[in-house]
């Protein structure tokens, strides 16, 4: 009787092992295939900058969600042909300006990305509430913006060269053309 209690005890004792083992293992792989989902849609740079400011991954990790959480609960609305070719213009004016006055063009140029923003529904109130919210849709290019932003200032101080702010151009257009690319993208998906 005592080898029967004392094996049917070792049995549990070893099921339990082994659904804790499996368990374990189960949030190791769901916390993994998490972190690699979100450094895929917020792109490597973005996560971790992020895993930087937040001081762990875990946080990290939540502030990522819940800026998912946050844009998703937006209006974010494509810009009607009208409005995009207006900023089209405009950012061909801002472009023209950058020879005379790079320093304006740049300022003109961080507006002006700033409207098309507005326009499509985003909120603009603060550079890195804007910064956070571009980077749930537009991973590739918040690093672009980030540094543009960065050169912007530099340039408010009179710290940037002709250089910085050409740069700073490039990097603004690369936002203001995915922003607008999107658009063209909404309005194929909508008309088919």
């Amino acid at each position: 009787m005592e080898t029967e209690l004392s094996t049917t005890g070792l049995i549990i004792i070893i099921g339990v092992a082994v659904i804790v083992i499996v368990a374990i293992a189960a949030f190791i792989y769901l916390r993994k295939r998490r972190t690699e989902r979100l450094r895929s849609q917020f792109g490597a740079a973005e996560y971790a900058r992020t895993v930087q400011e937040s001081g762990t991954q875990r946080r990290a990790e939540e502030e990522l969600e819940k800026r998912k959480e946050r844009v998703a609960a937006l209006h974010i609305r494509p810009l009607p042909p009208g409005d995009r070719d207006r900023f089209i213009d405009l950012w061909r004016g801002v472009q023209a300006r950058f020879v005379d006055t790079p320093g304006g063009a740049v300022t003109e140029a961080n507006q002006l990305v700033r409207d098309v923003m507005a326009a499509r529904g985003y909120p603009v109130t603060d550079f890195e509430q804007r910064a956070e919210n571009i980077s749930v849709d537009h991973p590739l290019v918040v690093e672009n913006y980030r540094a543009a932003h960065e050169i912007a200032v530099r340039q408010a101080r009179g710290q940037a060269s002709t250089e910085d702010l050409r740069q700073a151009m490039v990097h603004y257009r690369t936002l203001f053309d995915e922003l607008l690319r999107e658009t063209e993208m909404s309005r194929e998906k909508f008309a088919a």
